[in-house]
Protein backbone atom coordinates (compact mmCIF):
# COMPACT_ATOMS: atom_id res chain seq x y z
CA UNK A 1 0.00 0.00 0.00
CA UNK A 2 1.48 3.31 -1.21
CA UNK A 3 1.01 6.44 1.39
CA UNK A 4 0.48 9.96 -0.07
CA UNK A 5 3.02 12.42 -0.06
CA UNK A 6 2.70 16.04 1.11
CA UNK A 7 4.06 18.35 -0.91
CA UNK A 8 4.26 22.30 -1.05
CA UNK A 9 5.64 24.31 -3.82
CA UNK A 10 8.80 24.67 -2.46
CA UNK A 11 9.33 21.11 -1.23
CA UNK A 12 11.86 18.50 -3.84
CA UNK A 13 9.63 15.73 -4.48
CA UNK A 14 11.52 12.36 -2.52
CA UNK A 15 8.93 10.50 -1.20
CA UNK A 16 9.93 10.90 2.44
CA UNK A 17 8.31 13.57 4.88
CA UNK A 18 10.83 16.21 5.64
CA UNK A 19 10.40 17.20 9.44
CA UNK A 20 12.61 19.92 9.12
CA UNK A 21 10.92 21.52 6.13
CA UNK A 22 7.53 21.02 7.73
CA UNK A 23 9.12 23.28 11.15
CA UNK A 24 10.39 25.75 8.66
CA UNK A 25 7.13 26.17 6.78
CA UNK A 26 4.90 26.17 10.17
CA UNK A 27 7.15 29.13 10.94
CA UNK A 28 6.70 31.13 8.05
CA UNK A 29 3.10 30.85 8.68
CA UNK A 30 3.28 32.22 12.46
CA UNK A 31 5.40 34.77 10.98
CA UNK A 32 2.96 35.80 8.68
CA UNK A 33 0.06 35.66 11.41
CA UNK A 34 2.31 37.78 13.97
CA UNK A 35 3.24 40.49 11.22
CA UNK A 36 -0.45 40.99 10.31
CA UNK A 37 -1.69 40.88 13.91
CA UNK A 38 1.29 43.71 14.95
CA UNK A 39 0.07 45.67 12.08
CA UNK A 40 -3.41 45.73 13.04
CA UNK A 41 -1.98 47.40 16.63
CA UNK A 42 -0.21 50.14 15.26
CA UNK A 43 -0.94 53.55 15.99
CA UNK A 44 -2.07 56.32 13.71
CA UNK A 45 1.77 57.21 13.71
CA UNK A 46 3.18 53.92 13.14
CA UNK A 47 4.27 53.07 16.58
CA UNK A 48 2.90 49.69 18.11
CA UNK A 49 0.05 50.08 21.19
CA UNK A 50 0.00 47.67 23.77
CA UNK A 51 -2.74 47.42 25.99
CA UNK A 52 -2.56 47.16 29.74
CA UNK A 53 -4.82 44.63 31.85
CA UNK A 54 -7.57 46.13 32.94
CA UNK A 55 -11.40 45.23 34.92
CA UNK A 56 -14.34 46.99 34.30
CA UNK A 57 -16.45 46.56 37.51
CA UNK A 58 -20.02 48.50 37.88
CA UNK A 59 -21.71 48.60 41.46
CA UNK A 60 -25.04 50.21 42.26
CA UNK A 61 -24.17 53.86 41.14
CA UNK A 62 -20.68 53.58 39.29
CA UNK A 63 -18.57 51.68 36.97
CA UNK A 64 -14.99 51.16 38.36
CA UNK A 65 -12.24 50.77 35.86
CA UNK A 66 -8.87 49.61 37.34
CA UNK A 67 -6.04 49.56 34.53
CA UNK A 68 -2.26 47.47 35.67
CA UNK A 69 0.04 50.66 35.03
CA UNK A 70 3.35 49.80 36.92
CA UNK A 71 5.96 51.95 36.37
CA UNK A 72 3.74 54.64 34.48
CA UNK A 73 3.90 58.07 35.75
CA UNK A 74 0.76 59.83 36.24
CA UNK A 75 2.22 62.74 33.08
CA UNK A 76 1.95 60.42 31.05
CA UNK A 77 -1.44 58.93 31.70
CA UNK A 78 -4.51 60.81 29.32
CA UNK A 79 -8.10 59.96 29.95
CA UNK A 80 -10.89 60.94 27.77
CA UNK A 81 -14.57 60.29 28.25
CA UNK A 82 -16.77 61.03 25.10
CA UNK A 83 -20.38 59.82 25.68
CA UNK A 84 -20.06 56.27 27.14
CA UNK A 85 -16.90 55.34 25.41
CA UNK A 86 -13.66 55.34 28.02
CA UNK A 87 -10.22 56.07 26.28
CA UNK A 88 -7.21 55.72 28.11
CA UNK A 89 -3.70 56.08 26.52
CA UNK A 90 0.12 57.35 27.02
CA UNK A 91 3.34 55.83 27.47
CA UNK A 92 5.58 54.03 29.55
CA UNK A 93 9.22 55.24 28.68
CA UNK A 94 12.08 53.27 28.66
CA UNK A 95 14.20 53.46 31.58
CA UNK A 96 17.73 55.12 31.21
CA UNK A 97 20.43 52.17 31.64
CA UNK A 98 23.94 52.88 32.56
CA UNK A 99 25.09 49.38 31.94
CA UNK A 100 24.50 46.58 29.64
CA UNK A 101 20.47 45.07 29.26
CA UNK A 102 20.97 41.49 28.62
CA UNK A 103 17.36 40.70 28.68
CA UNK A 104 14.54 43.16 28.47
CA UNK A 105 11.13 41.09 29.22
CA UNK A 106 9.37 44.33 30.20
CA UNK A 107 6.88 46.15 28.12
CA UNK A 108 7.59 49.75 27.28
CA UNK A 109 6.15 52.61 24.70
CA UNK A 110 2.28 53.69 23.79
CA UNK A 111 -0.39 52.19 25.64
CA UNK A 112 -4.28 52.41 24.37
CA UNK A 113 -6.91 51.28 25.82
CA UNK A 114 -10.84 51.54 25.43
CA UNK A 115 -14.07 50.62 27.17
CA UNK A 116 -17.74 51.52 25.97
CA UNK A 117 -19.67 51.35 29.23
CA UNK A 118 -22.72 49.66 29.04
CA UNK A 119 -24.89 52.97 30.76
CA UNK A 120 -24.66 56.77 30.88
CA UNK A 121 -22.16 58.21 33.08
CA UNK A 122 -22.11 61.43 35.01
CA UNK A 123 -18.72 63.06 32.93
CA UNK A 124 -18.95 65.93 35.83
CA UNK A 125 -17.94 63.57 38.70
CA UNK A 126 -15.31 61.36 37.07
CA UNK A 127 -12.34 60.49 39.06
CA UNK A 128 -8.83 58.79 38.47
CA UNK A 129 -6.63 57.82 40.47
CA UNK A 130 -3.07 56.82 39.73
CA UNK A 131 -1.43 54.70 43.33
CA UNK A 132 0.89 51.26 43.37
CA UNK A 133 0.96 51.16 40.10
CA UNK A 134 -3.13 50.77 39.30
CA UNK A 135 -5.03 53.39 37.65
CA UNK A 136 -8.43 53.37 39.16
CA UNK A 137 -11.19 55.68 37.33
CA UNK A 138 -14.63 55.76 38.96
CA UNK A 139 -17.91 56.87 36.62
CA UNK A 140 -20.56 57.94 38.46
CA UNK A 141 -23.36 56.37 37.07
CA UNK A 142 -25.93 59.03 35.49
CA UNK A 143 -29.14 59.59 37.71
CA UNK A 144 -31.22 58.80 34.81
CA UNK A 145 -29.70 55.29 34.16
CA UNK A 146 -29.15 54.03 38.02
CA UNK A 147 -30.74 50.88 38.85
CA UNK A 148 -33.79 52.05 41.21
CA UNK A 149 -35.99 48.99 43.23
CA UNK A 150 -39.74 49.66 42.43
CA UNK A 151 -42.19 48.12 45.14
CA UNK A 152 -45.28 46.21 43.01
CA UNK A 153 -48.20 47.08 45.33
CA UNK A 154 -51.58 44.91 45.08
CA UNK A 155 -54.91 44.38 46.89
Amino acid sequence: MALPIRRTSGQVATGRWDPFQEMEELYQRMERVMEDFFSSVRGTDGFLLWSPPADLEETEDAYIVEIDLPGVKRDDVHIELQDNELHVFGELKEKERVGVLRTRMRRTGRFDHRFTLPGEVDADKVEAELRDGVLTVRLPKATRSQTRKIEVKGS
